[in-house]
């Protein structure tokens, strides 16, 4: 299965602010099979003989392009044919470079090895449902499940929200969570963001409540589509921390998760690709088998026009930002 809420117009949308940019799709269809790649394309602030320029990035989460349709034999073939056609489109419209954030779980890196300069970044996480008959025994640490059951044992309550109406009470809680960690400005996703949410993608938003004598101490939202469950963001209260409200989170969206047939949970991976990453070893308590691997591409489409921009820009292409013609406040985050 290779498609997921993150190759969805409406879920790319959801970026078009925060990326600087509009959402596209490129359609490459061919006697072999079809590509389809979801994109934001954005302005470059600078112009070269008073022309415009363009770079292009996947909406913030995963993505790239993908083959939707096609035999594995072909596959080689298809992908040299797209690279070429897309290749022209982007001289053709200004677009300059692109920088791509892989799918961990669809692992559609590696039908495009040939065409991208691909980096691994890190490894992200997942809870395993459908091929285990007790995930929370099988894919949990002991200790959580110690957490836990101390907290359920103590009368924390747990309840999921399936299509939720409003995400208010999520937003609070979220926003004080933020604060309390010094998160960047990036994860600051404002009033409109989570309206948007609940317009466009309303059908596949899942939120978990976790409650201590009736005072809502920790919740989660979540996407839901297909075989998939992607954890999105998550907020607790740090008074009732010894209660394992961020555990319990995780626990009530599993067993859901495992009664809905759903394949797996994602979690993604923690702030640096560092085994020693303290959000990675958290989430790595839900997931303790098997790792997805998580990998960026760059293209340069347009050689001649990017050194001109970087040059423009006072910066060496060489640099370790990329695309090396943007400052770096307005550099890509990762994820």
């Amino acid at each position: 299965m290779n498609e997921d809420i993150y190759f969805e117009k409406e879920y790319a949308q959801l970026y078009e602010k925060i990326e600087g940019g509009y959402c596209e799709e490129f359609v490459f269809q061919h006697s072999l099979g079809v590509v389809r790649h979801l994109f934001i394309k954005r302005e470059i602030p600078i112009k070269l003989d008073n022309q415009v320029f363009y770079d292009l990035v996947t909406p913030y989460g995963y993505g790239g392009p993908r083959i939707v349709k096609g035999r594995s034999e072909d596959k080689e073939e298809l992908v040299t044919a797209f690279e070429q056609n897309f290749g022209e489109y982007c001289l053709e419209n200004g677009i300059v470079s692109e920088f791509v954030r892989f799918h961990p779980v669809i692992r559609n890196h590696l039908d495009f090895l040939n065409s991208y300069s691909l980096s691994f970044k890190r490894y992200t996480i997942q809870t395993r449902l459908a091929d285990v008959a007790d995930p929370i025994l099988t894919e949990y640490s002991a200790s959580s499940r110690r957490d836990i059951r101390h907290g359920l044992k103590a009368g924390v309550e747990y309840r999921v929200i399936d299509h939720p109406k409003d995400l208010k009470n999520f937003k609070e809680l979220y926003y004080s969570t933020m604060q309390r960690n010094a998160a960047e400005i990036i994860y600051y996703f404002d009033d409109a963001y989570f309206q948007r949410c609940i317009d466009k993608l309303g059908d596949y938003l899942v939120v978990v409540e976790v409650s201590f004598e009736d005072k809502v101490i920790g919740m989660s939202l979540n996407f839901v589509y297909g075989d998939y469950i992607h954890v999105h963001l998550t907020g607790t209260r740090q008074e009732f921390h010894q209660f394992a409200p961020a555990y319990i989170l995780q626990y009530a969206l599993a067993l859901w998760g495992k009664e809905h047939g759903k394949k797996l949970i994602h979690h993604g991976g923690g702030r640096t690709g560092q085994v020693d990453d303290k959000l990675y070893l958290f989430k790595k308590k839900f997931g303790r088998n098997e790792d997805l691997a998580y990998y960026i591409g760059q293209k340069i489409w347009n050689q001649s026009a990017y050194e001109r921009l970087c040059q423009a820009h006072n910066n060496s292409n060489d640099t370790d930002s990329f695309p090396a013609y943007r400052s770096m406040k307005s550099s890509i985050p990762i994820n």
